[in-house]
């Protein structure tokens, strides 16, 4: 149920014994009613005219900008301004949504993602994502925060589109575009905290509660006057559906939503969206991060589960991402056999109830792989977290040669998931991603720094390497290098993915969700690996020297760059190369 219709500039506020309202040039005293929400006293502008306004609490001279703000065009520090988002001229009614099952996904930052960093710049690299195979376009977050660039998650309006990347209309624009383009748009979303400048919203009520999670004070879920906190938060993702028009919402780090709730945030929110996917005749889709390994956030409510559609798989990450590399640092320790690849594949999370040596407990909750379909777990061999929180933002392709880049899009197109694609990574891109922020106040830029020092001593890493968050070559070397997709390795690189998203399209057994139809058969002392997708086979060879593999397999669908000698009954391949084989 949505909350009771309301002006455009009432607000929640029980925390303050008088309000104002400052708009254009006026202060127009406001009325609190017995729901302690505060209406304007006197007439008041047409906000269809896109006016700034802002809120005085108690005797402050400063406005504070709406907690459901639309548009912050001076700031997250300054007024908000009025935005109709029913103003937008939308050309896709005919649009019908695209499902996640059987998907591809591509993962992106506005900001970096093209020279300009704008909705509309990038709506002209659409052409390219459908060439790879691309169905949903995953965007990091773009709700308002403070400074000019960073990676999203420090926003602290929820409502209000980063005025830098083009505001609300270059947003509505680009899902517009994607929607005409044949592309859905999954929207990431953050409502387990705020950022540290620019939060003002504890000034109004009571969104914060006591306790804190790793980035700050725990958001009021289950606590007084939480009614109204998690109605701000339902409200946040009608308005990506309705308002926006997105196809999906990727909600970060639900285990960090602390509610001791009847009815969980999530299943709350699971049953509104379901309600109007119903309505709108279009899937809707809901992708959790959760550290949680566990199934029950994905499980439909009918089966005692939140009913959300998916999650992020991290385990899958660190499986290919040691097998490949053979990095076994801090929480890729567990990873090291091949065993923990196999595993994965075939039962979903390797952590379903093990020990985990970097938690220093167990970890998980077996997946009941005969009732839950695959595609429920969204995987990767890299993305803004796995490249990004490495001290110097390196992607594999440091790392690794062509053929084992080549490995892990096969792994990852070819399994039995959900892939998602990080910008960049289907051309072997050369530029880092770097962690970046811009924000004004010194002594926080330094707490920022020194915070991302301390976090990689788990990993090992020299501090001494890791750029300064705050430095604006952080950003600038972030962004993608798109000349060099044409030539040398990225251009063949380039070409292995779009191979691989036409064999996903070509065979069935490559989108079949059944766990039951994926086996997975390792060698640890040769490092081979088979895994089996129905009457197809991925085989990959990580091992150092050539490898011989018994096979029933008479034809290749695709082999890495190395090649690969298919012969009566058997494959032989070089070292560090893959193939895909039919009957």
């Amino acid at each position: 149920m949505t909350r009771p219709s309301r002006g455009p500039y009432d607000v929640w506020a029980p925390r303050p014994e008088r309000l104002r309202l400052s708009v254009g040039a006026d202060i127009v005293e406001m009325q609190r009613g017995d729901d302690d929400w505060w209406t304007p006293a006197g007439p008041v502008p047409d906000p269809r005219s896109e006016v700034d306004y802002g809120y005085l609490i108690d005797d402050s001279d400063s406005p504070r900008p709406d907690p459901r703000s639309r548009r912050q065009p001076a700031g997250v520090h300054q007024r908000s301004r009025t935005h109709d988002p029913a103003a937008f001229d939308w050309t896709d009614s005919a649009w019908t949504g695209r499902q996640l099952a059987g998907a591809v996904v591509y993962e992106l930052h506005v900001g970096t993602f093209t020279p300009e960093g704008t909705f509309d710049a990038a709506l002209d690299r659409l052409d390219h994502l459908r060439q790879i195979g691309v169905d949903l376009v995953e965007v990091m977050p773009v709700n308002a925060f403070n400074g000019t660039h960073n990676w999203g998650y420090d926003g602290v309006l929820w409502s209000a589109v980063h005025e830098g990347y083009g505001g609300p209309a270059g947003y509505q624009r680009f899902v517009d575009g994607c929607h005409a383009a044949g592309l859905g748009v999954i929207q990431d979303v953050v409502y387990n905290h705020l950022g540290p400048s620019g939060n003002y919203l504890p000034l109004f009520g009571p969104y914060l509660k006591s306790g804190r999670n790793t980035w700050g004070d725990l958001v009021n879920l289950d606590g007084e006057g939480s009614a109204e906190v998690r109605r701000y938060i339902l409200d946040n993702v009608r308005m990506w559906f309705t308002d926006f028009h997105v196809d999906g919402l990727r909600l970060d780090a639900v285990h960090a939503l602390h509610d001791e709730s009847e009815v969980h945030l999530l299943e709350e929110m699971a049953v509104e969206v379901a309600a109007l996917s119903a309505h709108q005749r279009r899937p809707l889709t809901l992708i959790a991060e959760s550290d949680l390994n566990d199934a029950k956030l994905v499980t439909p409510r009918e089966a005692g589960g939140y009913g959300l559609d998916a999650q992020w798989s991290d385990d899958f990450h660190h499986a290919v991402h040691v097998a490949l590399t053979r990095e076994t640092d801090g929480y890729y320790a567990d990873f090291e056999p091949l065993g923990a690849l196999a595993k994965v594949c075939e039962r979903g999370f390797f952590h379903d109830g093990t020990y985990s040596s970097f938690r220093g407990r167990d970890h998980g909750v077996p997946i009941d792989t005969a009732a839950m379909p695959s595609w429920r777990l969204v995987v990767c061999s890299q993305n803004h977290d796995q490249v990004g929180n490495r001290a110097v933002g390196d992607r594999i392709t440091e790392h690794l040669d062509a053929d084992q880049l080549a490995c892990a899009a096969l792994l990852t197109m070819a399994g039995p998931f959900t892939p998602m694609l990080f910008q960049g990574e289907e051309w072997a891109a050369s530029t880092p991603f770097l962690f970046f922020t811009s924000h004004p106040e010194p002594e926080l830029g330094k707490a920022t720094a020194e915070g991302r020092i301390a976090e990689f001593e788990q990993m090992g890493w020299d501090p001494d390497v890791v750029p300064d968050p705050q430095d604006p070559a952080s950003f600038e070397r972030s962004r993608l290098d798109w000349d060099e997709q044409t030539g040398g390795q990225h251009a063949r690189l380039l070409d292995v993915y779009r191979r691989l998203a036409a064999l996903r399209r070509e065979h069935a057994e490559l989108t079949d969700p059944a766990f039951g139809r994926t086996r997975c058969e390792v060698d640890e002392e040769r490092r081979t690996f088979v895994m089996h997708r129905g009457d197809l086979a991925v085989v990959v060879n990580f091992g150092d020297a050539p490898a011989t593999l018994v096979l029933p397999h008479t034809r290749l669908l695709f082999e890495t760059e190395a090649g690969a000698d298919l012969g009566d009954g058997t494959l032989t391949l070089p070292p560090h190369a893959g193939a895909l084989l039919a009957p």
